[in-house]
């Protein structure tokens, strides 16, 4: 089923869906998508069937609808009086901001920076600022981006579930035990996890973090300064050739591309972390032989944030375990190589890095080397990894012989 003013039901190959999803979602339009939800061998009659997930612009997790080296961002906006609370996520990755911006004046100019930082692929506004109508026309203006207007009900400003749920920080790591002094910011997360519990019908168990800024920790930039630079595009067609991204991206992984892109978009002004990162920086290009390793070792790594993504959706196939095994066993090295630098910044990565070697050794244990795309085709878990699934294994291959044996074995134990 596809919404756009008008509701289309529509029946496509299974195998092809995600091909017109992204046509449709291109278009801005959302759909849902149905499945069924009995086993037709098991039901009489007509097979219950439901929506399983909504996907719209700013909730695509489908690798091949997205761009390896760009975020895509779903921003909550939620307006009381002249003040606004903000809340970002990228639901592909988990990476999830919030804000608030209460200023004595020019606070929709503000938004505005904001809006053209992260540009987001959708945005969920409650009434107030739905009703804004001049408001919602710039900013669509500057960034096209589909717009859902919420009841305010969902977007409340309770904080206790959120403390509870997940880890909230500050702009410097540290894990804030009170939100009282930021009731806008908690509403707008609220509102954006209310959306994504309507539209992905499950716990999005990758989303355990939020990060809660200052807008005076960036260097302000507005949408006209931005085309400007030309930092991530360029103003004549919008493509990345001849931008600063295209001259400085030489990462080596995905997350590296987007990671890189937020420091371009989000220039930094305070001294402390400035230096910090001018620190590191220099020691990797003091260091040319443990710069190597490094970018040898991520050569190897897949995009492990995407990858958690569709994990947590429930949606990974054997092929993505497989991906996210020979990402982690690199881990170690790279955890080794990083332990040599001395700079804060680079330290800090390498205290927090966790190696995951227990996942690692569990998805090497259980999964064949080459298995294949689907469940149904089976032989995705390995011999000796389980004393039953071997059973069954025989049972399937080998099932007249396995027949005999039990009728053998049974009537020995009749005997007995």
């Amino acid at each position: 089923m596809v919404k756009k003013k008008e509701h289309l039901c529509v029946g496509v190959p299974f195998h092809a869906a995600e091909i017109y999803i992204s046509r449709l979602i291109a278009k801005g339009y959302k759909v849902a998508i149905c499945e069924q939800l009995e086993d037709p061998k098991a039901t009489k009659g007509l097979v219950k069937r439901g929506v399983i997930r909504v996907v719209t612009p700013g909730t695509v997790i489908e690798t091949n609808m997205l761009e390896e080296k760009k975020n895509n961002y779903i921003m909550s906006i939620v307006k009381s009086g002249m003040h606004y609370g903000l809340a970002i996520c990228d639901i592909s990755t988990g990476d999830f901001y919030a804000t608030e911006i209460k200023l004595p004046e020019n606070n929709f100019e503000k938004l505005l920076d904001e809006y053209a930082r992260f540009a987001p692929a959708e945005i969920v506004v409650n009434t107030s600022m739905g009703a804004s109508e001049k408001e919602i026309n710039i900013m669509k203006d500057r960034n096209p981006s589909f717009v859902t207007i919420r009841e305010d009900k969902i977007f409340s400003n309770k904080e206790d579930m959120l403390l509870k749920l997940y880890t909230i920080v500050d702009n410097f790591e540290n894990k804030k035990e009170d939100l009282k002094d930021k009731e806008l910011a908690v509403s707008a997360i609220n509102g954006l996890l209310d959306y994504f519990s309507e539209t992905q019908k499950v716990k999005l168990a990758h989303i355990n973090k939020i990060k809660i800024y200052e807008v005076k920790k960036y260097m302000a930039l507005d949408i006209n300064a931005r085309r400007s630079l030309e930092l991530t595009e360029r103003m004549r067609d919008k493509s990345k050739k001849g931008t600063l991204i295209w001259v400085l991206d030489k990462t080596s992984t995905s997350m590296g591309g987007r990671l890189l892109r937020r420091w371009i978009n989000d220039p930094l002004v305070e001294l402390e972390e400035i230096q910090n990162r001018l620190d590191s920086v220099s020691e990797l290009k003091n260091n040319l032989m443990l710069r190597g390793d490094i970018t040898d070792t991520l050569k190897k790594v897949y995009d492990i944030e995407r990858l958690a993504g569709k994990i947590s959706y429930g949606n990974a196939n054997a092929r993505d375990m497989i991906s996210l095994k020979n990402s982690l066993i690199n881990l170690p090295s790279l955890k080794a190589t990083l332990s040599k630098f001395s700079s804060k910044y680079i330290q800090k990565l390498n205290n927090n890095l966790d190696q995951l070697t227990d996942i690692a050794e569990l998805i090497e244990e259980a999964i064949v080397e080459e298995p294949p795309i689907t469940i149904k085709e089976g032989g995705i878990i390995k011999t000796g990894y389980k004393e039953e699934i071997d059973e069954y294994r025989k049972a399937s291959t080998d099932g007249k012989k396995w027949v005999i044996e039990l009728e053998a074995k049974e009537r020995e134990l009749t005997r007995n």
